[in-house]
């Protein structure tokens, strides 16, 4: 299906939902119940994951002690003690500086990560069955990302490729220009990345997995959801595995802003177009000292767990008999490791009573199945 196709579909389905009876309008604010009605049978999760900064603020530019970093993070491969399942089937390492991967300047492999990001660390994952992947940027380096992707993009997207191909690990793109992004260039980055790695819908080559992170909801990094959405995580015309719904400033996600990625923003101009339940994950906080970390019961992981695996896609842009299904692909947390030592943040060293819970009570699948599309 061409592109042109695929915006004329997604333009009409926008304006069909301008008209609609107001679902949106009279979904309330943050933390509100979804609106009716959700499916009656639960998706199960596909994706239950972490973001996972190391003990040094998300640089990873620190010596690895795999003594200690097995200790810290026993908790992610063995939920409830020796020789049980992982807590989680994805760790994404973060981040990388997009600039020092074009330019080579990094302390890593071949000067393109931080020399955090060793294979022993990827192995201690993998060798669990969870997969991992290597997140580049972040707010920190969204100067960076510009930067880069003004210079050489395609290069960039190259050496990306390189990278997750030596390391056998995916690739997520974490671009948080909210004012003016680089769409272009940044279309250029992932051509250049699938002329190395095609998209897999089987899930089976790990460096073919690319995939984007978005707003909590539609009202923040505008354009780059907008365009994102209408072209490249359409479930007819993939070339993004899928995105993340991330935190929302000092607060998780919720239900009220994933529903504004599931109908869209028909009155902005241009519209946002509906996104595909299936395509995308929503982003909760983990902290050390809450629930989610600490008491899978209390936990918003669980409060939220009936929207995420039963939310319905919006009817007119993704109707039911084309076979489109109901649910998130699951929960993305932020973050394990250290992160900061702002906001209230306390190391993530042991979460088994919070994440941990959950991966039995969400039955999450170890290793991460092939996805669903639709």
């Amino acid at each position: 299906m061409s592109k042109q196709r695929i915006r004329g579909n997604l333009m009409k389905a926008a304006l069909i939902l301008l008209m609609a009876s107001g679902v949106q309008a009279a979904f309330g604010g943050k933390g509100s119940a979804p609106p009716p009605p959700l499916a009656k049978d639960p998706t199960p999760m596909q994706i239950f994951g972490v973001w996972h900064c190391g003990s040094h603020y998300c640089d990873w530019n620190e010596d690895i002690n795999m003594v200690e970093f097995g200790k810290t993070n026993r908790w992610l491969v063995e939920r409830g003690g020796v020789g049980t399942e992982p807590s989680v089937n994805l760790v994404v390492l973060s981040f990388v500086n997009p600039l020092k991967l074009l330019d080579q300047t990094d302390t890593g492999l071949q000067g393109m990560i931080p020399k955090g990001m060793t294979q022993e660390v990827v192995d201690f994952f993998k060798s669990r069955g969870i997969r991992v992947m290597l997140s580049i940027g972040g707010i920190t380096y969204t100067d960076d990302w510009d930067a880069a992707l003004a210079r050489d993009p395609w290069q960039l997207g190259i050496n990306a490729a390189a990278v997750a191909e030596a390391m056998d690990v995916g690739i997520e793109i974490d671009y948080e220009n909210s004012s003016s992004p680089n769409i272009p260039a940044l279309e250029r980055f992932i051509a250049a990345y699938r002329s190395r790695h095609a998209f897999d819908p089987t899930g089976a080559n790990a460096p073919a997995r690319l995939t984007i992170d978005v707003g909590a909801g539609d009202r923040w990094l505008i354009e780059l959801n907008r365009h994102a959405t209408q072209f490249w995580l359409g479930p007819d015309n993939p070339v993004l595995d899928y995105a993340n719904a991330m935190v929302s400033g000092t607060s998780s996600g919720a239900p009220a802003d994933w529903q504004e990625h599931v109908d869209g923003k028909p009155q902005y101009a241009p519209p946002v177009p509906p996104l595909a339940p299936a395509k995308f994950t929503a982003g909760l906080y983990l902290k050390g000292n809450i629930a989610n970390c600490l008491n899978f019961d209390a936990s918003e992981q669980k409060g939220d767990a009936n929207y995420v695996q039963k939310v319905l896609p919006n009817q007119i842009a993704f109707p039911s008999s084309g076979g489109f299904t109901p649910g998130m692909l699951g929960y993305m947390f932020w973050a394990a490791g250290r992160p900061s030592a702002r906001k209230g943040y306390a190391s993530t060293t042991d979460c088994s009573g919070g994440m941990g819970r959950a991966a039995d009570a969400f039955l999450v699948p170890i290793p991460m199945p092939a996805l669903r599309e639709r």
